[in-house]
């Protein structure tokens, strides 16, 4: 799991599959080695899903640090109508969500790198279990950069492990003029509610 964050894995190959079921939808997805979370969902994924209010059912919506895709899915099947651009760095987990989308019949998913995202798109969701390890000003380059493709009445959902620093994530936020609130906490983790 050290390397998720990275561009091409050198973890060796080795296909897996995990089964996300949620009150609302049931999938099936392929993993592998190399990217976040391979042998389950993760729980802070889960807490996310199962707590955030459905998505904008038009529009653009993103899934930042999208590994094999859960978040991504969940949010095209809930919004059948949105296009889901589900970002990520690792090539290997953008080749996989793109395989699970095909798999699960959602076509309105788009697996494109970071670097590679249209400028021009903006966001009215962002959902995000965000790459916590990466490090502080990683993390907080990352999260500047998409949260500021938000439109005026968009909302990002991010998930946090309290131990992992949400507070001081919640307090940064709040500190850098973005509207802040800690929308539920459940098995240690927070969900961030941020707003323009």
């Amino acid at each position: 799991m050290a390397h998720y964050f990275s561009e091409q894995p050198e973890t060796a190959s080795r296909p897996g599959s995990v089964t996300l079921v949620l009150p609302d939808l049931h999938l099936r997805l392929a993993t592998d080695r190399g990217v976040f979370s391979p042998e389950k969902v993760d729980i802070g994924t889960r807490v996310l899903l199962e707590t955030v209010p459905p998505p904008p059912q038009e529009g653009d919506l993103l899934d930042l640090g999208c590994g094999y895709g859960p978040i991504a899915l969940t949010m095209a099947a809930r919004a059948p109508r949105a296009t889901v651009w589900a970002v990520d760095v690792n090539r290997r987990g953008l080749e996989l969500t793109g395989r699970n989308a095909e798999a699960n019949g959602l076509a309105r998913v788009r697996p494109v790198h970071a670097d590679e995202m249209p400028a021009d798109v903006r966001f009215r969701a962002i959902w995000s279990n965000p790459a916590i390890r990466i490090g502080k000003q990683a993390l907080h380059e990352m999260l500047t950069r998409w949260l500021a493709r938000l439109t005026p009445d968009g909302v990002a959902y991010l998930v946090v492990q309290k131990h992992l620093g949400s507070d001081s994530l919640q307090r940064w936020l709040g500190e850098q003029g973005w509207q802040v609130s800690r929308e539920a906490s459940r098995a240690a983790y927070r969900i961030l509610k941020v707003t323009p």
